[in-house]
């Protein structure tokens, strides 16, 4: 093995350093990216599934959307905001949930517990 010179350790020790800031920033990127006020907002509102045969979760506003999972009748779900997009039934209502998923909600199937959530 060849001795290495001293700009050799200095440089193993500069990335040793270097990874461990990078890993730091990759590890606090998520939190920092929310930028504090959007992380408190996430479910400023609550709901109650009342559908009798449960809720359809999808990936966006429309039943053209991929569905991603479903809650049971009297799940508790967090609501961000509300949109208007694709009519189903005379009701052109969804809800984002803070889940991230969007949920149709006719007034029958989500009830907003106190005030109606804010639009998107």
């Amino acid at each position: 093995m060849f001795p290495q010179s001293k700009s050799g350790r200095f440089g193993l020790f500069a990335l040793c350093a270097l990874s461990g800031v990078l890993a730091g920033v990759v590890a606090a990127g998520p939190a920092l990216a929310s930028g504090g006020s959007e992380g408190d907002n996430l479910a400023a509102y609550e709901g109650h599934v009342v559908a009798e045969d449960g809720l359809v979760l999808r990936i966006g506003p429309s039943t053209h959307y991929r569905v991603v999972g479903s809650k049971e009748y009297g799940d508790v779900v967090g609501i961000v905001c509300r949109v208007k997009a694709e009519r189903i039934e005379g009701n052109a209502i969804w809800y984002k949930l803070s889940d991230a998923s969007y949920a149709w909600s006719s007034r029958r199937d989500i009830v907003s517990d106190g005030e109606e959530p804010r639009w998107c």
